[in-house]
């Protein structure tokens, strides 16, 4: 009894793991948070969505790579979950200590959830998935993982821009992402078009992809930020990038 639901938990542990690893290896390699974990998250449980995010993985050699994996990883993992909680659920209603088991089961959903959440830990598998991309990926992955430095919180990302983001209908003058620590490397217009050397009069609307660099914790909350608290929300990124330059520069004098 006590046996099965340990065997749910570690069953349960490691499609949570795979899915993380997944998300956050897709993450490095360009995608938006979102889109990333909704991919992992898919061929992990082995459903499919013809979306344009679905073809920018498919066309992108790390990324199918990982894909491939976690569609291997699902077809195997999915059934021994299953398998696993019918045995469990059937061996505790059998015991007559049923709380028991019970407890146990709430108490390891209750810390795989608060491990899954933790930013510690995000951070830590940040880095070791950072190593694991220079040493098993292709050339171009850990050649850009090494010039842009994403081993040290930054990263490049997509984000798509949807009706009500702040970004919404501005200039890149206008968001003034560089004044945040925010670099846009090219604009993906809802049209198809592309353009890798976006200047400050070009305007962002909904449907556009933005291809950006910058701090993870930063382009995450950017990928969050509504127009009804964005300029709240810009004026305190810009305060706390002028601070971290500050302190940047006061360590190159030192």
């Amino acid at each position: 009894m006590i046996i099965a639901i340990i065997s749910l938990l570690v069953v349960i542990t490691i499609f949570l793991l795979a899915i993380r690893l997944a998300a956050m290896a897709m993450i490095l390699t360009g995608m938006s948070q979102e889109s990333a974990r909704f991919q992992a998250l898919s061929a992990l449980a082995g459903v499919g969505f013809t979306t344009k995010e679905s073809e920018s993985v498919i066309s992108h050699p790390v990324r199918r790579r990982i894909i491939k994996f976690l569609m291997l990883g699902g077809n195997i993992g999915v059934p021994a979950v299953v398998a696993t909680i019918v045995v469990s659920f059937l061996t505790t209603a059998r015991a007559e200590n049923w709380w028991w088991p019970v407890l146990i089961l709430v108490v390891g959903l209750t810390g795989l959830t608060i491990l899954a959440r933790s930013k510690y830990t995000e951070r830590h598998l940040n880095t070791w998935l950072t190593w694991a991309l220079k040493k098993w990926t292709d050339l171009d992955a850990r050649d850009y993982i090494s010039l842009l430095q994403l081993q040290n919180g930054y990263a490049v990302t997509e984000l798509f821009i949807e009706p009500g983001d702040w970004l919404d209908e501005k200039t890149l003058s206008e968001a003034a992402l560089s004044k945040e620590g925010v670099l846009v490397l090219g604009i993906q217009y809802r049209d198809g078009t592309f353009i890798g050397t976006p200047r400050a009069i070009d305007i962002i609307q909904s449907g556009d992809t933005l291809v950006l660099y910058g701090r993870i914790d930063r382009l995450r909350e950017l990928d969050q930020r509504g127009a009804a608290a964005g300029e709240t929300a810009h004026q305190e990124a810009v305060a706390e990038q002028t601070t971290l330059n500050k302190t940047i520069e006061g360590h190159k004098k030192v």
